[in-house]
């Protein structure tokens, strides 16, 4: 049986169970693993699934999948994105830090830097760059998210408040074709505009799979940003926004 004749069954199994998983969908179909991964990477990318560890469930415009999914989703392809990031950020520079797995992996790769002053409202960040005995290290304070480790709330806008940061780097849970950021909580929104307020330079780090999922609330446009870190290029019409916009887009693939 060819893809295009179990895509339709493998969107139905979703949708009746509420997630597949690969071994399961293997079985059903009696092909390999590495066949169903496939179908199920085809699926995500077409934005008719998200993936999670294992297998997929139906995506949702109102609800983030869990934090531990979402750390184990396309862990490449974010560690090669900040690694292109942390090539730009220079030594003896204050920085801000969002919530998100994407920022961790950037934590992971200011670790030799040195001179920095990294406020944050990520516990998980912040837990990272200890390991930085050359590096400050400043948690907002704010209502804490168990799921996640984040620091949401107006604590932690009003800690942020109190700062001018050289650079931002920031993450978000969906990207709009129009080049809006979007996300799921109201509270980290309104954290995240206020970093994005505060800060000289802001960069955005973001995998491809964030195009193909949606939120409902707006934190910004890539407009108001100075660089995109991604692994793959952009859609060409929103490339070429960007490049109206001034905005530098660097694919880390």
């Amino acid at each position: 049986m060819s893809s295009t004749f179990r895509h339709p069954e493998i969107l139905e199994i979703a949708r009746r169970e509420g997630k597949v998983t690969v071994e399961g969908l293997a079985s059903h179909f009696g092909v390999t693993l590495q066949t169903i991964r496939r179908d199920l990477t085809d699926l995500a990318e077409a934005g008719r699934l998200e993936r999670v560890h294992g297998g997929a469930v139906l995506p949702s415009g109102t609800t983030n999948i869990g934090y531990e999914e979402r750390r184990s989703l396309n862990s490449a392809a974010k560690a090669a994105i900040a690694r292109a990031c942390a090539a730009r950020i220079p030594n003896g520079i204050s920085i801000f830090l969002n919530i998100g797995t994407s920022t961790e992996a950037v934590a992971q790769e200011l670790l030799h830097h040195e001179g920095l002053m990294v406020v944050t409202n990520n516990m998980n960040v912040a837990n990272i760059l200890v390991a930085n005995r050359k590096c400050e290290i400043i948690v907002t304070g704010g209502h804490l998210r168990r799921a996640d480790g984040g620091l949401i709330g107006n604590l932690a806008a009003e800690t942020i408040r109190q700062f001018k940061f050289d650079l931002a780097v920031i993450g978000c849970s969906a990207l709009d074709r129009d080049g809006d950021l979007l996300d799921f909580d109201i509270q980290e929104v309104n954290v995240s505009q206020t970093i994005l307020r505060q800060s000289r330079k802001t960069f955005l780090v973001a995998d491809h799979t964030k195009f193909a999922r949606s939120a409902p609330a707006r934190i910004a446009s890539m407009a108001d940003l100075d660089g995109v870190f991604t692994d793959r290029p952009l859609p060409p019409d929103l490339a070429a926004a960007c490049e109206g916009w001034g905005t530098e887009v660097v694919c880390a693939g």
